[in-house]
């Protein structure tokens, strides 16, 4: 289940505030995409308030830079405030059928993450041959 999504707008002389408590993912977006979208069409200045929510998920950051862009088209401002001590919530899981990673059964080193290719650090880019397209 879903924890709701509560939404409060506040005007102050020359901008407005947006609160936010509860979490933002692809079920409860819709609402709050609406009410930044009418607020960030005003011109004024639009701050929105993240500090009692307790899940950020990609579709509330899509929200949010959406506003922003809307805002900037209309000479004002998007910010978003969230206390620096709070970080924002980590996925609950892994998406893919993919274990955590970890040591490859058998082996006590999982090994480099990945293998150095061409051009990139610890080897070399290989020559190019006489005749041959690569540059």
């Amino acid at each position: 289940m879903h924890d709701s999504l509560i939404i409060g707008v506040r005007a102050e002389p020359g901008y407005v505030i947006i609160t936010a408590a509860g979490e933002i993912d692809i079920f409860t977006v819709a609402r709050l995409r609406e009410e930044l979208f009418t607020l960030a069409g005003d011109g004024r200045p639009l701050t929105a308030d993240l500090d009692r929510v307790t899940f950020l998920g990609a579709a509330g950051l899509g929200a949010l830079a959406g506003a922003a862009r809307r805002a900037a088209a209309r000479g004002a401002s998007l910010r978003s405030l969230r206390p620096p001590a709070k970080p924002a919530a980590a996925p609950a899981h892994r998406p893919g059928p993919y274990p955590a990673a970890g040591p490859h059964p058998g082996r006590s080193d999982p090994g480099p993450a990945r293998r150095p290719g061409p051009g990139r650090p610890g080897r070399p880019a290989a020559a190019a041959r006489p005749g041959s397209d690569r540059r």
